[in-house]
């Protein structure tokens, strides 16, 4: 995998950024240095990529930590403070169970996997998030409201190392990004393409992805022909200089090529699917956001990430659940199953998970609490084997107990799966060296 990058941004009065670059590599750095980053970016442009079995990437965040006991780890013989009021049902894997309101995916057990015993320390929103949209514990103490980046996310990683295609950018955040769902020090162009409107509303449209009002072709051509003629300063070609004007050139491209391609204009007119699919992923804003995940995904878009908040649930969390859990259970559901009947869940990976889980006990308020000991996370398709279910917590779901595993495992399995080598070591345009991650062991049981 090539170099991963930064863009700078700074401004010199009375010379241009890329100037201002050429002088600080030649003159700062020294032609030594410049050269011995242009050999570790060669270094990893040489490293072989495992075999991926996932095109795309499906994954649902359940911001705010949604609860173990209450999806996919019931503990029906816990007392009742710690039980809650939710009764387990059975799966179609033989005893195996989910609590009462997963029904749908109940019915599909067979064909997904339930990691049960992934846990860290990172007990607050800001730097749990961090942890598992990255697979790289935050590096220094973070608030709990924070949005922190000191790491690429998945969907950053993946983009940059896929590229985008058919006109569409390489990752999608939909209805916003996750607190850590950034790039880093891979440079904007491998931020997330962010779609902020409700594709159950009946006038939905996707901005930029089509010509501005009052532009026509013509003319919009004719500027971008103008902007090639008059911006030809030089460019670095070498990754390991981390050219803030190639950043610029390649997320401008981006723009163009989303505006202009039929292919991104399709993708988006969520209005030719069949109204009774659109019926069965359900008419509310997650599950016509998820059909819209399909069929980006059906364009050729490698990570789309469906933001789905509110699940902190410090009080109300029955009533809350009750509320919410079967639309979201029947939405996942639809969406694995419809994958597969169009033949694209062998190359699509769907992982469905939030920060952490939540305390044991139940609280004053009828919450629960954070809870990094424990959690469960779903994961289907791209060859992972239906049916199982990795790890194990104790009797009363107080922490993971067999086969534990890390956030950095679970980062490395999703890697793995979409032909990306974890193990690699990146170079900041600095020529600061960084583990994409620092355990590259994926979970064997999962990778089929």
């Amino acid at each position: 995998m090539p170099t991963l990058k930064k863009t700078i941004n700074r401004n010199c009065n009375g010379i241009s950024r890329r100037n201002c670059l050429q002088f600080g590599l030649t003159a700062a750095l020294g032609t030594g240095f410049a050269d011995l980053l242009s050999l570790r970016a060669n270094a990893g442009e040489q490293a072989g990529h495992p075999t991926a079995k996932a095109k795309s990437c499906i994954l649902v965040w359940l911001d705010g930590g949604p609860t173990h006991y209450e999806t996919f780890d019931p503990k029906p013989l816990a007392p009742s403070e710690i039980r809650g009021e939710f009764f387990p049902i059975e799966t179609k894997i033989p005893g195996v169970h989910f609590s009462e309101h997963m029904t749908k995916l109940a019915g599909i057990a067979d064909k997904l996997s339930i990691i049960r015993s992934i846990r860290h320390n990172q007990g607050n929103h800001g730097a749990g998030n961090h942890y598992m949209m990255t697979g790289a514990p935050p590096r220094i103490p973070v608030g709990c409201g924070a949005f922190v980046s000191f790491h690429p996310s998945l969907g950053s990683v993946t983009a940059h190392d896929r590229g985008h295609q058919n006109g569409l950018p390489a990752y999608f955040s939909i209805p916003s990004m996750s607190r850590s769902g950034g790039p880093n020090f891979l440079g904007a162009q491998y931020a997330p393409f962010v779609v902020p409107d409700n594709p159950n509303s009946s006038n939905f449209r996707v901005r930029d992805v089509a010509l501005p009002r009052g532009l026509k072709e013509e003319r919009f051509v004719s500027r971008k022909d103008l902007r090639s003629v008059v911006d030809q300063l030089p460019r670095f070609e070498n990754r390991a200089s981390g050219d803030p004007a190639k950043a610029l050139d390649e997320y401008y491209t981006q723009s163009y090529d989303l505006m202009s391609s039929p292919s991104a204009q399709k993708a988006f007119d969520i209005n030719q699917e069949d109204a009774e699919l659109r019926d069965r992923y359900g008419r509310d804003p997650f599950g016509q956001r998820a059909l819209l995940g399909r069929r980006l995904v059906e364009a050729g878009v490698p990570f789309v990430t469906l933001y789905e908040g509110g699940w902190d649930h410090h009080r109300g969390l029955f009533p809350s659940c009750r509320k919410r859990l079967p639309g979201v259970d029947n939405t996942i559901a639809t969406l694995i199953s419809d994958l597969e009947e169009r033949g694209l869940l062998d190359e699509t990976l769907v992982v469905v998970l939030g920060e952490f889980g939540r305390t044991p006990q139940i609280n004053k308020d009828g919450g629960r609490d954070h809870w990094s000991n424990a959690m469960s996370v779903l994961m289907a398709g791209a060859g992972t084997p239906g049916g199982t279910i990795v790890g194990a917590t104790d009797r009363q779901g107080y922490s993971a107990v067999d086969r534990v595993l890390s956030p950095e495992n679970f980062a490395s399995t999703v890697y793995r799966k979409l032909g990306i080598d974890p193990d690699q070591m990146l170079y900041t345009p600095l020529g600061r060296p960084t583990h994409l991650v620092s355990d590259p062991t994926p979970i064997t049981e999962l990778m089929g």
